[in-house]
């Protein structure tokens, strides 16, 4: 490995850290203790710590070990182990911030207050760990696949299993509790959009490149993701390839590294989809090879 690719993989981990404790800190001393739950399997841990009052570090990291393997054995490696790392250190840093050394520090005591700027907090480290492609929270790994199975897309399937974790919360705790949740759910997703320009789950991604089959098939064996290949002219460069995918926000991750290759002379656009009608192909079926096809032979041949 380069020394400018060894730089951009430390830089890569340094937020990603710095994003588990941030997110750990808003959870632990300003959500927690305000009883607003996060979403997915950290949500889940947060119910059973309260009912339990075990470590709510140590009931994360054994929520979402499970789902992470899950998923980790079917998407790229480099996000399992981002994940792992991001994990770890959330888990770590929520069992320090619930020490003692930490217990008397208090952000605020009202409701409002920590649905906003816990939100805002929770948000932001949140979207720093997608930006560095990891994530904090095991749901999103398995939605990605079952998704690919169904006609759901992640979005859907991980606010599906965040209603029914809200819900849970308001049947065990009280209705205020579940509502400011689910208000704490809807900032921290908009905060995750801004910081990981990625909260769409759909991300329409174009790129122009002269070396079009070779990111081509460089894209889809590492996501499994096909691509369209459109000709293209540059006023000044001339002719190019331009290639059109749509991916989900944490594979960007993943194609931002793609594209950064110093092999690679590319430049990459990236818009939110709204709505994807049709079939939005995903194959993990070798695809054709992204080469024109063999020529007709000649009629002299034939003649031979």
């Amino acid at each position: 490995m380069e020394r400018k690719d060894i730089k951009r993989e430390v830089l890569h981990y340094a937020v990603l850290l710095a994003g588990s404790v941030i997110a750990a800190f808003a959870l632990e001393k300003i959500l927690v203790p305000a009883t607003i739950m996060d979403g997915g399997m950290v949500g889940v841990a947060m119910i059973v710590s309260r009912l339990t009052h075990l470590p709510l570090g140590i009931l994360t990291i054994l929520f979402n070990l499970p789902l992470v393997w899950i998923g980790g054995r079917k998407l790229e490696r480099s996000f399992f182990i981002r994940t792992l790392a991001a994990m770890g250190c959330f888990s770590l840093a929520l069992a320090l911030f619930s020490s003692e050394a930490f217990a008397q520090v208090s952000v605020t005591e009202d409701k409002l207050l920590a649905t906003v700027f816990g939100g805002l907090l929770l948000g932001f480290g949140v979207g720093l760990v997608l930006l560095s492609g990891g994530c904090l929270d095991g749901t999103e790994a398995v939605a990605i696949l079952v998704s690919r199975r169904t006609d759901l897309s992640v979005g859907q399937i991980v606010l599906g299993c965040n209603v029914l974790i809200y819900l849970t919360a308001g049947l065990l705790f009280d209705l205020d509790s579940a509502l400011y949740s689910m208000l704490t759910y809807i900032l921290v997703s908009r905060i995750e959009d801004m910081v990981s320009t990625g909260m769409q789950q759909g991300k329409a991604v174009m790129i122009i490149t002269d070396q079009g089959q070779q990111i081509a098939q460089d894209i889809y064996d590492t996501l499994g993701r096909t691509v369209t290949l459109i000709e293209g002219s540059g006023l000044i460069s001339g002719e190019k390839i331009v290639l059109y995918c749509v991916i989900t926000r944490i594979e960007l991750g993943t194609m931002r590294r793609i594209i950064e290759k110093d092999d690679y002379s590319a430049f990459m656009s990236v818009s939110d989809v709204s709505e994807i009608v049709g079939s939005h192909i995903k194959s993990n079926a070798m695809p054709t090879r992204f080469l024109p096809p063999p020529e007709e032979p000649s009629a002299e041949a034939d003649d031979t």
